[in-house]
């Protein structure tokens, strides 16, 4: 069988992070023509897993932020812009997100730090750290690079290129066949890639304690040095690179590298190095203790001379990272467990103890705690992160998010002791803590949402009773908003005047503020998953995969949805509305007969049209007084297109004949028949409206233009500057540009009227664009031979001609070339598959929309490019017109629709054939959700309707509205409500407005449900629609002897107890998201698995019913084996409380409790019998009277870690012994082995696969490698089906632990649907494994060859390398049977020559693979 193996969701959260100057518009001085909302002050980059992501941290205005939303969704991450107070009256505990309002400032407008999404890569393979570096080539452009390392010990240099407006590999250096990684076991090595201060050289750690070492040119002394030739100092920036062996080159004794890091402030590199001589643990203290130590040596690239400098022995055995300083205080920061360690440059110790255990597992020397506060501190740095606010303030990040400040204090010159501060704030859950510049800290999280807040230090008055050395927060009396100086952010110098005041000088101390500025949300890892129905409004039943996502407060659900989820408000059939809708805001005439000057906040009328009955028929609708619409006009005419016009104050009509102005009650006021002398033109099959503009586009490819006049008509305008008047044009439309680009690029020896002239020196914001109102008009046309022009409106010169944009290339650039000759053809010309049917530009974003062009071509291929200033080209152009537009067009996405035309099919046009005729327009609206987020999109209409959205951190995304059909679209606010829609589907008219919880951020429209706790399972129970949810806590654990006694019990109060797992199962209404009933386990109780399973009962008339089975593990501790349970619990209706609940309620009932020898790890069901496992065994049981009844068992492997089931047939996976394949017979009563795996492979997850008379077992391990095994008794190496055939292997990088078969239905219909498997992994995303047939897979493989040797890929990476699977048991890697969707996809963004070249070398059509990949596409 062959299988696709393909990405629907990205991985979430942030593994890693670097700030540094990337691209162009983080320069003080942006190049001319970048426009932005603000002030960009660096660049974000972020890593997880495979993805790659860019963003802008900006400076902007307060009013350019988004309103703040509801602060409990967020689980303590809302971006609000405030100070984090302590709270008083509390525990000390504070929000970091908590809202704070406060006065404006007379001085300096408010401004807030956002981040907004620059570009996103998928690459192949896994990043391992990212970090900024500077090369010669920074002298010029003043940028920084990119260093990234992956797994495979690889690094890539890269650079931002504005010619493609992107990242380019500069180089990419390998160490995968060094001897250090020969035998190496990936899963228990972890690299760090770590880059000098002053961009000296970069280091990326290797197992078996070596490090490569990769020097970078900075001056002309290393030239010279070197000795290279000066003509490659910018193509080469590097030396050759070294691999370090430490206890060769070094120190024999520096084996078991913790962590290394450069240290600054030094003439020559120097590297300092945390390791440990001798490996211990708790258990073995009294022969092995402090056995970690630092040492700091110098590294000389050019005589490969390694000194050592200082030396520090006997640190703690628990140490887990290290914190170069600041080269003004010099040394480095040492995290342990249980305390902190200052080490100066003179091997000086001052030691931080955080609670009892510090004192207790290390000789090392221990200041004196000499107040009660500091021998009651508890604090455990295990999973934390530390980063500098300044020099000597360090900001300590628990694992539960608590913010500590720890402060050096020195005695003079040297330092003298620790001062920890109380809690500053609660933030998320840390994986990184990185400074990105003065105050900015970003702290991000693989659990939950990353965050950056502000970091600022200020002086406070004391109290003559306090301690000025004492660290706090900042007590803010009034909450403020931010502003730029200290002085205005923190209020004026509160320095008392003795003079004036007539007393003593006050004591001051310095105070931390932290505020709030922006987050990334995330939803961290999927532990488990189910799908459930879920309710878009109360009729529309629709599928949700919910998924336990999250850790500790941050965990709770995440519900995805395929399509983009919406509810209908109201069905209304009487508007109709086939061939167009559209909702306009007219102004309304007042009593007195006049217009109403001011223009209405909603729209306040409706126009639909239809084609049938000929010659069609038109309505003019207004909402009634009783809050339904009335049909006020009707007019037998198909309308093609309508607008308000005359600044609101008339309805601008354009029909298939004629060009019509009504009044806002109906009336005509003009009618201008399209005709040319007394000759009747060809049918108008498209228009565009931009009051003062019309422009028309006939049948016959001609074109017309319309303008306003001073009396309140139209007139046709002069189109000469175009050329013949017989020009033909496939299509276009007006656009206005709101954010000023196109204005600054225009290039221009005269401004046109239109153009707002600016001064090109000053950054025009956005704001000031349009509070200018500069929405300067453009006119766009495509020609028959697909050249694209750009016209100034309204004298009409050519700025913009490019003939690549039919063959949809990646960067779109001007031509230069004037206007191309268009005559009509003879005979009339016929459509093409390639020509472009559907063009326009409009904004994409939310708060700061960037202009961007939609191309759709005939043959369904949908390109969406990014407007960007040009810049400096390289070579002048040979031809120059009088106006350009120095811009040009990145594509950042690419879809290929598989569409079906009817007038193909039938080869005329009939009238049977027009009502069929599926529109497809590209339609752009402005909507408002109630959390204030203000969106603008675009919907695509036709069969396959989607909505193509952008938000300030995600890249742009197509999602399908869930629509068989949509015949016509409009934005639409009559009932004062700037979220609707007004859309004419396959379920009639109806008004439709987004579920307004859903987060649009991602590649699928989810929604988080914040429970506050982590869960392990989920399951869905069918019979009720209710979902059953086992939440994971933490409980103290305590050992008791034969006597009952404990053990052991803290013996001070800075001494704890031991934490363990326990487990609560809980019901839950996915309506509400409230938990109607519970099951609490013991406290060394956890649970292991939960299933929904069908077992005989004589309760019910079917004899059969659905029970909630629960395998739990009880945890005894180190000195007796771990006992377990099976409950099988029944889910009841009661009696609801109806002041709680109005609807019908449940509740858990414990049928039965069987207690087990072993953990009880994993259950199933088939046919009416209970199947669990227990410590090595597999057992069969019959539930008969509230009792289980033993009826068969097996001795299986060590670990059993999945069942699944198919009718009598059992998968059995096991943590060693890999998979076993089972059928049961009930008469006798046996379970029998069909075939097995004899290879030590981990299982960790065992699933049926299987399509029409095929099946195979798929299995995943620990590591994401994904097996299929074929069973085969026909087969000789199957020894008479004896052995399961191993026929693929595919590495996919990461775990998964959740996976669901789905039924996947193609167009062909069988008996059987196919089975396509949905998996949760680890790092957040989601991926699925889809049946391909064997014609499409032969096609893609081929395809995917050609895919790997002819594209550029993205760092310069091996995509055919990632999936390869190490087996020393076969001569060739098993990768083909699975194809590489993460690869295939870049088919679809490929420029159409360059498909049809790879196609053409494969022997197919790229129509043909398209359609493949249409078919295979999408989440479920």
């Amino acid at each position: 069988m062959h299988a696709l193996h393909q990405q629907i969701l990205p991985p979430s959260g942030v593994e890693f992070a670097t700030s540094l100057k990337l691209t162009p518009s983080s320069l003080p001085i942006p190049p001319r023509g970048y426009i932005s909302s603000g002030r960009t002050l660096c660049n974000l980059v972020v890593a997880r897993s495979n993805l790659l992501r860019i963003f802008d941290v900006r400076e902007e205005e307060a009013s350019f932020a988004s309103l703040p939303v509801d602060d409990e969704r967020r689980r303590g991450a809302e971006p609000v812009e405030g100070e984090a107070e302590m709270d008083t009256g509390g525990d000390g505990f504070v929000n970091i997100s908590k809202v704070s309002t406060g006065h404006k400032s007379a001085v300096a407008p408010p401004t807030v730090t956002r981040i907004y999404f620059v570009r996103e890569h998928s690459l192949h393979g896994i990043v391992t750290g990212i970090e900024g570096i500077q090369t010669m080539a920074s002298i010029d452009d003043k940028l920084d690079r990119l260093l990234i390392s992956f797994k495979d010990a690889k690094i890539a240099l890269m650079e931002w290129s504005d010619i493609v407006h992107d990242l380019v590999t500069v180089s990419i250096h390998t160490y995968e066949r060094a001897p250090q990684l020969i035998h190496m076991d990936s899963s228990s090595f972890q690299a760090m890639l770590r880059v000098d201060p002053a961009s000296r050289c970069a280091a990326l750690s290797l197992p078996k304690d070596a490090i490569a070492i990769l020097p970078f040119y900075q001056t002309q002394a290393d030239l010279d040095v070197m000795e290279q030739e000066q003509s490659l100092i910018k193509d080469v920036p590097y030396s050759p690179s070294f691999i370090l062996d430490l206890p060769a080159s070094v120190d024999e004794n520096m084996r078991n590298v913790i962590d290394f890091a450069f240290l600054p402030g030094f003439n020559n590199t120097t590297l300092a190095v945390l390791f440990q001589t001798q490996q211990t643990w708790t258990g073995r203290l009294k022969e092995y203790k402090d056995t970690v130590r630092l040492s700091i040596f110098t590294l000389d690239v050019v005589s490969q001379h390694y000194p050592v400098i200082a030396s520090v022995t006997g640190l703690p055995h628990d140490c887990i990272s290290m914190i170069p300083c600041s080269a003004s205080l010099g040394g480095v920061v040492v995290l342990s467990s249980n305390s902190i360690i200052y080490i100066d440059r003179a091997s000086r110790r001052v030691v931080l103890p955080l609670n009892g255990w510090a004192a207790r597992i290390s000789e090392m020397p221990m200041p004196p705690l000499p107040t009660p506060e500091d021998q009651n501190r508890n604090i455990v740095l295990e999973g934390s992160r530390a980063v500098f606010a300044d020099e000597r303030t360090m900001l300590v990040i628990l694992k539960d998010g608590t913010v500590h400040p720890a402060e050096i204090v020195s005695d003079g010159q040297v330092a003298a002791k620790w001062v920890l501060g109380p809690p500053l704030a609660r933030t998320t859950i840390p994986q990184l803590a990185r400074k990105l510049n003065n105050e900015l800290v970003f702290v991000g999280s693989t659990v939950g949402p990353s965050v950056v807040f502000k970091a600022a230090r200020v002086e406070e008055e004391v109290e003559e009773d306090q301690d000025a050395d004492q660290h706090a927060v900042a007590q803010v009396d009034e909450p403020m908003d931010v502003y730029d100086d200290d002085e205005d952010l923190y209020g004026p110098s509160k320095a008392p005047d003795p003079v004036a005041q007539g007393q003593a000088a006050k004591k001051t101390r310095t105070v931390t503020h932290l505020t709030l500025c922006d987050t990334l949300e995330a939803h961290g890892s999927i532990a488990d998953m189910a799908f459930s129905v879920g309710w878009n409004g109360p009729d529309r039943p629709v599928p949700e995969l919910v998924a336990a996502t999250g850790t500790g407060e941050l965990g709770g659900f995440t519900v995805f949805q395929r399509d983009l989820p919406t509810w209908t408000k109201r069905k209304l059939p009487a508007v109709a509305g086939t061939r167009g809708l559209w909702s306009l805001p007219i102004r309304q005439t007042l009593k007195s007969g006049t217009l109403d000057p001011l223009q209405p906040a909603y729209d306040t009328l409706i126009i639909s049209t239809d084609a049938h009955p000929s010659p069609g028929l038109s309505r003019l609708a207004h909402r009634s007084t009783k809050n339904d619409l009335s049909i006020s006009v009707r007019i037998p005419v198909t309308t093609i297109g309508a607008g308000p016009f005359f600044q609101g104050g008339a309805i601008l009509q354009v029909t298939t004949n004629a060009i019509r102005i009504l009044e806002p009650d109906g009336s005509e006021r003009q009618g201008i028949k399209d005709m040319d002398g007394n000759m009747p033109r060809a049918r108008i099959r498209a228009c565009s409206i931009s009051d003062p503009f019309v422009f028309v586009i006939r049948e016959d490819d001609s074109i017309g233009l319309f303008i306003e006049t001073d009396r309140g008509k139209i007139r046709r305008k002069d189109m000469s500057p175009m050329g013949e008047k017989s020009s033909r044009y496939i299509t276009g439309g007006f656009f206005s540009d709101s954010t000023g680009l196109f204005d600054s690029c225009l290039e221009s020896s005269s401004v046109p009227d239109s153009a707002v002239s600016a001064d090109r020196n000053h950054q025009t914001s956005t704001l000031s664009a349009v509070s200018s109102g500069s929405r300067n008009k453009w006119l766009l046309l495509v020609r028959p031979s697909g050249v694209v022009e750009i016209w100034t409106l309204p004298k009409l010169a050519l700025v913009f001609s490019t003939p690549a944009l039919s063959t949809l290339q990646n960067v779109i650039t001007d031509s230069h070339q004037p206007a191309t000759p268009s005559p009509p053809e003879d005979p009339p010309r016929k459509p093409q598959e390639l020509d472009i049917e559907q063009i326009l530009i409009a904004p994409l974003g939310e708060s700061s929309p960037k202009p961007h062009l939609f191309v759709f071509l005939r043959s369904g291929q949908l390109a969406i490019y990014e407007a960007v200033p040009g810049g400096l080209s390289e070579e002048p152009p040979t031809m120059t017109r009088a106006s350009s537009l120095n811009l040009k067009f990145v594509k950042v996405l690419s879809k290929a629709f598989e569409i079906q035309r009817m007038d193909d099919a039938t080869g005329e046009k009939s009238i049977i054939a027009e009502q069929k005729r599926i529109s497809r327009q590209l339609i752009p609206f402005v909507t408002s959700r109630p959390s204030g987020q203000c969106l603008s999109g675009v919907f695509f209409t036709g069969d396959n309707p989607s909505w193509i959205l952008g938000t300030n951190k995600s890249t742009v995304k197509i999602i399908p509205s869930g629509h068989a059909l949509v015949h016509a679209f409009t934005a639409c606010s009559l009932w004062e409500s700037k979220g609707d829609f007004l859309v004419y589907s396959d379920e009639g008219p109806t008004l439709l407005e987004w579920e307004p919880d859903f987060d649009l951020d991602n590649a699928l429209p989810s929604k988080s449900i914040p429970r506050g706790r982590s869960y392990s399972h989920v399951v869905f129970d069918p019979s009720t629609c209710l979902i059953v949810a086992a939440s994971t806590l933490q409980a103290k654990f305590a050992s008791f002897d034969e006597d009952n006694v404990r053990v052991w019990e803290p013996d001070a109060p800075n001494v704890s107890d031991p934490l363990c797992d326990c487990s609560c199962l809980e019901l839950i209404s996915p309506d509400l998201w409230i938990t109607m009933d519970g099951f609490e386990f013991a406290t060394n109780e956890f649970i292991t698995a939960v299933s929904c399973v069908t077992l005989e009962t004589s309760s019910t008339e079917s004899g059969i019913k659905d029970f909630i089975a629960v395998g739990t593990t009880i945890d005894r501790g180190e000195d007796l084996a771990a006992k377990g349970s099976t409950y099988v619990f029944e889910i009841v209706e009661v009696v609801p409380d109806f002041s709680l609940a109005p609807k019908r309620w449940y509740k858990l009932r414990l049928r039965f409790r069987d207690d087990a020898k072993g953990p009880v790890t994993a259950l199933c069901a088939f046919s009416g019998y209970l199947v669990s496992s227990m410590g090595q065994k597999i057992f069969v049981r019959a539930f008969d009277d509230d009792r289980l009844v033993g009826v068969a068992f097996l001795d299986v492997g060590v670990y059993v870690t999945s069942l699944r089931t198919m009718k009598n047939l059992l998968l059995i996976g096991d943590a060693v012994k890999s998979v076993t394949f089972v059928a049961f017979q009930e008469d006798p009563y046996k379970l029998v082995i069909l075939t097995k795996n004899t290879d030590r492979v981990c299982v960790t997850n065992a699933d049926f696969f299987f399509s029409e008379g095929e099946m195979a077992i798929v299995t995943g391990d620990e590591e994401g490698i994904f097996r299929v095994y074929e069973y085969n008794p026909s087969d000789p190496e199957s020894r008479d089906g004896r052995y399961l055939l191993l026929r693929t292997e595919f590495h996919g990088q990461c775990e998964y632990r959740a996976c669901t078969t789905i039924a996947r239905r193609t167009k062909e219909e069988t008996a059987i649907p196919q089975s396509k498997l949905i998996l949760g992994l680890t790092d957040g995303s989601l991926k699925s494994l889809t049946v391909v047939d064997e014609a499409t897979a032969k096609r893609l493989q081929l395809l995917q060859g050609q895919l790997t040797r002819n594209i550029q890929h993205m760092a310069g990476l091996n995509p055919k390398a990632l999936r390869i699977v190490r087996n020393d048991h076969v001569s060739k890697p098993l990768s083909k049977g699975i194809l590489d969707g993460n690869l295939l996809v870049n088919f679809e963004s490929l420029p159409i020559t360059r498909q049809n070249e790879m196609t053409r070398e494969i022997g197919t059509e790229r129509t043909v693979v398209l359609r493949d990949w249409a078919a295979l596409s999408g989440a479920w």
